[in-house]
């Protein structure tokens, strides 16, 4: 008789196995990581591993499969605000969250060298990012028609530049580990109150 798979149980065992990937991937990049690390991270036997994951690429690429999912939820959550520049904000507050994770800027560029040889990674990459520029834009679209935010802009390139701007956070905390995070997103939204002429 077959065994019965509880989908919560195994979807919370999936992302255990994630979480402990990704640590090891900001820790030694794509490379150099190994599945035994992974395994011995999430406490888990390369056996059980790989019933979740039939490979260590895949791994990597179900982390930002897993990051699409969390924007789509992020963009979901703004759009059942009332006010589009609140959903908008929170919706950079949450993309830029994960910089006062230690490990991120080693993700970041276990990523960077990675997508360079790896087709699937970039497919999975651009989706999130076009998923993410749609969403920014349909709010911008809704913030000008209640005239929140400078109504000469336009929304598809201001979109653009949203995305742009927080993936310079990123790429700046990477570049200079003394910043203290809380006041680099302070001054995003600086940025961008000003760039969006906020009402």
């Amino acid at each position: 008789m077959a065994r019965t798979v509880d989908p919560a149980r195994h979807e919370a065992k999936r992302l255990l196995i994630l979480e402990a990937a990704a640590e090891c991937f900001a820790r030694k990049g794509f490379e150099r990581a190994t599945t035994a690390e992974i395994c011995g991270r999430a406490g888990i036997s390369s056996g059980s591993l790989f019933h979740y994951f039939p490979s260590k690429r895949a791994i990597f690429v179900a982390l930002f499969e897993l990051d699409g999912r969390e924007r789509a939820e992020l963009l979901e959550r703004a759009n059942r605000v009332e006010d589009p520049v609140a959903g908008l904000l929170a919706v950079v507050d949450g993309l830029v969250a994960p910089l006062s994770d230690p490990s991120a800027p080693g993700l970041v560029a276990a990523v960077t060298a990675q997508a360079g040889r790896d087709p699937e990674l970039v497919e999975v990459l651009v989706r999130n990012e076009i998923q993410l520029r749609e969403g920014l834009k349909g709010l911008l679209l809704r913030a000008i028609a209640l005239r929140r935010v400078d109504a000469g802009l336009d929304p598809e390139r201001a979109a653009g530049w949203i995305a742009a701007l927080v993936d310079a956070a990123f790429a700046r905390v990477s570049a200079d580990r003394d910043l203290v995070v809380a006041e680099e997103v302070e001054m995003l939204r600086l940025i961008l109150t000003r760039f969006l002429n906020i009402s």
